[in-house]
């Protein structure tokens, strides 16, 4: 499965998050405002295994209500959940989160200017570099969420495309980011 195949040739289990990809992507991209793919479908599109929970994508913080205007106008209905950093857009039984924060900073223009066209499901789109997004998942680590063996099959497929110094530098204060970098160090994948 690479982020260049179309619907026809993705498994059932993944085809609805797909589908809900193209369907937001599209209609920010037509309509606007500005946006990236983020998270973990950012990592795929890189070359990481694709997800099977939700696709994320990122709006800077000022445009939170033109990205929710656009959405609704394609048929996505949009909720605010508890979580005041992002809402989300359902077609159906299928999420797509819209964050405006990360890891409790705001999302800014700059952030978005750092994305990179790819193309993703044959959609010319912008992409959050795998350096910054291996970094705000580090980052969001903590007591209750410490995944390593989510993280590590992601990491292992992009590691040629970090920048481990910065990695390292922008999650030193945080101590489940370093223990997952001393076994990522172990297992060989930041050299």
């Amino acid at each position: 499965m690479t982020p260049t195949e179309t619907p026809a040739d993705v498994p059932d289990s993944c085809a609805h998050l797909r589908e809900a990809l193209r369907g937001a992507a599209s209609a920010l991209k037509e309509n606007g405002p500005p946006f990236a793919l983020a998270g973990t479908y950012a990592l795929w599109a890189f070359g990481a295994p694709e997800p099977s929970h939700d696709v994320d994508l990122v709006v800077a913080e000022s445009d939170v209500a033109g990205a929710e205007a656009t959405l609704a106008d394609a048929g996505f209905a949009i909720e605010h959940p508890p979580e005041d950093w992002l809402f989300k857009a359902r077609t159906g039984d299928t999420v797509v989160d819209v964050l405006h924060r990360i890891n409790g900073e705001r999302v800014e223009p700059a952030t978005l200017d750092r994305a990179e066209q790819r193309d993703v499901l044959a959609i010319a789109m912008p992409v959050l570099p795998p350096t910054m997004v291996v970094i705000q998942k580090l980052r969001s680590l903590n007591e209750h969420h410490c995944d390593f063996a989510k993280l590590l099959p992601v990491v292992r497929a992009v590691r040629e495309r970090l920048d481990w110094e910065r990695i390292r530098a922008q999650t030193t204060d945080n101590d489940y980011a370093v223990a997952f970098l001393v076994l990522a160090d172990r297992l060989g994948l930041t050299g």
